[in-house]
């Protein structure tokens, strides 16, 4: 184990460099030796689990491999935790320090103590260094610049005091680059104020009046002053700040041209004065520009001023705060926020039991309730963790979970949950209903639902790791989509809101919609999810939905799959709808009991089913219906990546779990024109070094995502006109061994798809041989060469001309193509080019991998007889001199058999086989049976022999017409 140390109340920049180093050493645990500033624990009841930090008691020491101290240099700011610098296996203890006064007592291997404002300046300019000097792609999470950046914004006082540095403005600067949020910055930056500002704070808190509304606080003071006071701007913002007040106007009032020294003016004093209002809110949906605007104000939606003269100073600043009022919306309440149904257990569950459920689902808690579903207490993982380090796995929950809990209504609101999770540093807070518990609201909901509302005001930057989503496209999609789909959505949101359910579309169609340029979006595929308990039966809201729907729209057909919650109801050529597919299922999350198995699927949340998805972009949902009707839901920020056009995964094993995402991956890339997001390509090859997925088939003997989940993908790319790129980029991430760990895409596997791709061109184009030619010659130049052939004078032979660098031959002019069209082959080419990959592999591996893919049976037999076939044309066709003889030699050959084995063999046998496909292969016998019956011949095993020798006669050029053909017969078989 890896740890970075705070000295005992670890400020900011104590914490920032702490975050830096984890970046710099992947796996490193950050232990917040002794507490830390109030300003601090107010950031990490918010923004903990965005940092890898672990409490000092859940530390093994004896696993200790090394220690990094920052921002400290003395044993003694470090607490309890000072003991462990004394552990005989610590192999490295380092520190990183800019207080150059203090004297080293640890006994560090590694020590970097420098005159910069800020420790955390060391650390950035290392990690500025790697990334200048990577040969990937670096960049910061947001989260991580901006604590940074918080680190050296406090520690220099902005850049302010004595000992900041330019290095400190440097690195300052290259953390906004990587995306530091200024707005959280200045929400935890304490900027200092000058002694008259102090005095006109004093003065504004004792006068300060205030109003609760919807959850929010609005406050408003007026100040006089005998003149006017620079800085009032700071001064609104540490009494927002001091006060918690959501919104706040600070009027200041002074004498304008005249020397009076009267700070307490009444509201019915003369007018002749300057009034100076200053507007600050932390409220969305307030604009603070359009409400200074009649007096001449404006600036930002959230944070304006105005400056105004001759008016009644009181009665202008009630007037506004009034008005503020009207401006203030009504907040989400928890019932809008909340996840549900909530995971829970009993009381007896064992800690081990529990610690495998939160890795099932993914949770970081679980609810506790008794018999009767009331809710007993919670258990978080920090709490399990500490159970199973002692030792404790076998132990009953209900001796570690938190009994005395804070708990909401459904309808409690936004700022109070807020203030309930800052208060009390409680990471979830379950929701009860009639005792019953209904959902759970937790940080991340909050947090979410707080920086989007940032990101949808015009006026702010990007917070964190959100990123900006529109309020609602609920106009996009109705303008986009025909008026009876439309009508179809509708229809079916009313149902579902009917039930109590939440119905929203996700996955490709979103995706799609946000993507398309045209003005009408032809979608013959959507994806339903309903969000909601069916009281029926066990097939779920999904299918409930579904069949309630059926019965609207009677010509539809409905396919329901209880296993999965799932239905479809699909159209076929119908004349409103053509022929379109709609999935209805019910919300739900999946866990992989093994690497590429089958999921198993449970009921769950909307944002659980979106996180169960392969990419952001398809982790996109439209709330269909009231409330917020056509709300985008963004979670995973996909909408970011498809404006960056960059497939990203959504977590680190996705991989792992279901390789066919390798796949998808690489299929949405090419399709879509995207780009592999680097750190996405880093897992998909991790995962595909990693060798887990033939470990697992050889502990339990299949994986089921390897089997037809794979062939699927691979149909839908090997069919796509897209395919050639999409298989190079495959090979290139080597992800071809998913079909079988020796297969990559070499150059000569390369050369056989490409001599295919020629050869199903040449079916559809009639065996023109014009048309296969190497990558590097130039069909102009082709058609040149062709046009000079039959110019050049005649006395050549029957030698046959070939194009320079060709894999096939332009057969001779005196050997005409065929009228009659290339044979035809009754299997489509994306399998024809998946059988291509397979007969690459060794013999031995060929069925098996077939089998694996459930390919049909005629596919398996052309695999396993290719390479007897492959053996005895190698020793026959030399043997062929006369076409008659090539062709009774191929003709016992299917026609994809011969074209696997040309495509593995020689040029020599390649041309015979080429030649017999264009020339020969459709030439029959001048006489067909009946002609024998009517020549007088009896039917019997000899018409076949008789046949053959026609034919032979007359692919060797001995027959010309029908009357030669009777006198061959009459010549050869003569009758008694």
């Amino acid at each position: 184990m890896d740890l970075v140390l705070c000295h005992t109340t670890a400020d900011f920049d104590a914490l920032g460099a702490a975050v830096g180093l984890c970046v710099l050493r992947p796996g490193s645990r950050i232990v917040l030796t002794g507490g830390c500033h109030p300003t601090v624990r107010d950031f990490l009841a918010l923004h903990r689990d965005e940092y890898p930090l672990i409490e000092r008691r859940s530390v093994n020491p004896q696993r200790i491999r090394s220690i990094t101290i920052v921002d400290a240099s003395q044993r003694d700011r470090l607490g309890k935790a000072a003991e462990w610098l004394d552990l005989p296996q610590v192999s490295e203890i380092a520190v990183f320090d800019h207080h150059l006064q203090a004297d080293l007592d640890i006994p560090a291997t590694v020590t970097q103590i420098e005159a910069v404002g800020a420790s955390t300046t060391l650390i950035v300019e290392k990690l500025k260094n790697q990334a200048e000097n990577s040969d990937t792609p670096f960049r910061l999470l947001p989260s991580e610049a901006t604590v940074m950046a918080l680190g050296i914004h406090v520690d220099t006082g902005s850049l302010t005091f004595e000992g900041a540095t330019a290095r400190d403005a440097i690195a300052l600067a290259w953390l906004m680059e990587q995306g530091a949020s200024l707005g959280v910055i200045a929400e935890y930056v304490e900027p200092g104020l000058s002694p008259q500002l102090q005095d006109l704070l004093r003065e504004a808190l004792n006068n300060l009046r205030s109003e609760t509304l919807h959850g929010y606080s609005i406050a408003w003071v007026l100040l006089s002053t005998e003149a006017y006071v620079p800085g009032l701007s700071s001064l609104a913002s540490r009494l927002l700040d001091l006060t918690e007040t959501d919104a706040l106007l600070l009027g200041n009032v002074y004498k304008f041209g005249e020397n009076e020294n009267n700070r307490n003016i009444a509201p019915e004093s003369p007018v002749s004065n300057r009034l100076t209002i200053i507007g600050r809110s932390r409220i969305e949906g307030t604009n603070l520009s359009e409400l200074f605007k009649p007096f001449g104000g404006g600036g930002h939606a959230r944070a304006a001023s105005l400056a105004t003269r001759d008016v009644d100073p009181l009665l202008t600043l009630n007037q506004l705060a009034d008005e503020l009022k009207t401006q203030i919306p009504h907040p989400p309440t928890a019932r809008e926020l909340m996840s549900s149904p909530v995971r829970s257990i009993r009381p007896e569950t064992s800690v081990g039991e529990a610690h495998r459920i939160l890795l099932r689902y993914g949770h970081s808690g679980l609810s506790v309730v008794d018999a009767g579903d009331r809710l007993a207490g919670i258990i978080s993982r920090r709490d399990i963790d500490i159970a199973l380090h002692h030792g404790f796995s076998h132990a009953p929950v209900k001796g570690y979970m938190t009994p005395q809990l804070k708990t909401i209504a459904p309808d409690t609101l936004l700022p109070e949950i807020e203030s309930l999770m800052v208060t009390y540093d409680i990471g979830r807070l379950p929701v009860l209903e009639n005792g019953q518990l209904v959902g759970i609201v937790t940080r991340t909901d909050v947090l979410r639902e707080l920086h989007q509302q940032k990101a949808r005001d015009r006026g702010s930057n990007a917070e964190l790791s959100y990123c900006a989503v529109p309020e609602s496209v609920e106009q996009l999609l109705r303008s986009r989509i025909s008026p009876e789909l439309w009508q179809l959505l509708s229809i079916a949101a009313n149902i579902a809101q009917n039930r109590g359910w939440q119905l929203y579309i996700v996955g490709g169609a979103v995706r799609d919609l946000l993507l398309a340029t045209d003005d009408t979006l032809a979608l013959t595929d959507i994806d339903l999810v309903v969000d909601g308990k069916c009281g029926s039966d066990d097939s779920g809201a999904g299918v409930e939905l579904a069949s309630s729907l059926q019965k609207l729209y009677p010509e539809s057909r409905l396919d329901v799959h209880g296993q999965f919650q799932t239905a479809a109801l699909l159209w076929h050529k119908d004349s409103a709808f053509g022929s379109l597919w709609v999935d209805i299922a019910t919300a739900r999350t999946e866990f992989y009991p093994y690497p590429a198995a089958n999921p198993e699927v449970e009921a769950s949340s909307i944002r659980q089913d979106l996180y169960r998805r392969d990419f952001t972009i398809n982790a996109l949902a439209v709330r269909l219906g009231v409330p917020r009707s056509g709300e985008l839901l963004d979670f995973f920020c996909g909408l970011l990546d498809l404006e960056s056009k960059q497939i990203r995964v959504l977590h680190a094993n996705s991989f792992i779990e279901d390789p066919t995402r390798i796949y998808r991956a690489v299929r949405f890339a090419v399709r879509l024109g995207f780009e592999i997001e680097p750190q996405t390509e880093g897992y998909i090859r991790n995962a595909l070094a990693s060798g887990i997925y033939y470990r697992i088939q050889g502990e339990n003997g299949r994986a089921p995502a390897l089997e037809t989940r794979l062939k699927s993908e691979l149909k839908y790319i090997l069919q796509a006109p897209y395919w050639k790129v999409a298989l190079q980029m495959l090979g290139d991430l080597q992800a071809l061994r998913c079909i079988h760990p020796s297969l990559e895409l070499d150059r000569e596997l390369w050369r056989q798809l490409r001599l295919l791709d020629r050869c199903l061109q040449g079916r559809r184009k009639k065996g023109s041989a014009t048309d296969y030619v190497t990558d590097v010659t130039d069909v102009k130049e082709v058609r040149k060469k062709e046009e000079g052939r039959g110019k050049k004078k005649e006395g050549r032979g029957k030698k046959e001309q070939t194009i320079p660098n060709s894999q096939f031959p332009i057969p001779d002019a005196q050997f005409p193509m065929p009228n009659s069209p290339f044979p035809i082959i009754n299997i489509p080419d994306w399998q024809m080019r998946l059988e291509v990959l397979i007969a690459y592999l060794a013999p031995e591996y060929r069925g098996k991998v077939a089998a694996n893919l459930q390919l049909p049976a005629d596919s398996l037999k052309r695999l396993e007889v290719l390479e007897a076939g492959k053996n005895e044309l190698a020793e026959n066709l030399p043997k062929c001199e006369l076409p008659s003889q090539l062709v009774l030699l191929l003709r016992n050959y299917e026609l994809p058999v011969l074209i696997a084995i040309a495509l593995q063999s020689p040029r020599s046998a390649r041309r015979q086989i080429w030649e017999y496909l264009t020339k020969w292969a459709n030439v029959e016998p001048p006489l067909n049976g009946n002609d024998l019956k009517a020549l007088g011949y009896k039917p019997g095993p000899g018409f076949k022999r008789m046949l053959d020798d026609l034919l032979a006669a007359r692919l060797d050029g001995y027959l010309g017409d029908r009357a030669a053909a009777i006198s061959f017969l009459a010549e050869r078989y003569p009758q008694a």
